[in-house]
């Protein structure tokens, strides 16, 4: 069953600019003169996240309504190490996704409710010129997780594999 693609607003833009993950850094080392002083330990990930098979753990925005959605990372010139965004559908259903106004190639990857990796679309490209195509399998998933492109493979993410997905809504 063939359904049309995500279409993506800029209206949206405003709104979800304001929900913008932007991945945690602390301090690590000591500041001048502080030799000796203990050595700040990064807060543990919290919120929404994914652990890969890597044993990463990505922070993730989440798009769980249609303007998110439709939004998407569109408009984005990069995207912090170790973030994505995840799209959490109400329905199952073949969710396909298309790259238009989206700057920086992306990994997209279509997981199943138990977590597990049903489809990746690699490194996919932005659309320069329209129309655009879509990505995406004929089969009903209720999530697609979007990556920098490249991160699926360096962190071992292939067809089958399990996610763990942390502090993430359950579809339906």
């Amino acid at each position: 069953m063939s359904r049309e693609p995500l279409k993506r607003f800029p209206a949206a833009a405003t709104a979800l600019a304001a929900g913008v993950l932007v991945a945690g850094s602390g301090a690590c080392g000591a500041a001048p003169g502080t030799a000796g002083a203990p050595t700040p330990v990064p807060a543990a990930v919290t919120g929404p996240r994914a652990t890969l098979p890597s044993g990463a753990v990505y922070r993730l925005e989440l798009a769980t309504v249609p303007e998110d959605q439709a939004q998407g990372l569109m408009y984005r010139e990069n995207l912090p190490d170790k973030t994505g965004m995840l799209f959490v559908f109400d329905q199952p259903a073949p969710h396909h996704f298309w790259m238009k106004n989206t700057m920086i190639p992306l990994d997209i990857v279509w997981i199943d409710d138990s977590g597990k990796v049903i489809f990746i679309s690699a490194r996919t490209p932005p659309c320069k010129a329209d129309p655009c195509p879509t990505y995406g399998p004929d089969v009903a998933v209720s999530r697609v997780l979007e990556i920098a492109g490249g991160k699926a493979a360096e962190e071992g993410l292939a067809v089958g594999s399990l996610l763990r997905l942390t502090d993430v809504p359950n579809p339906n």
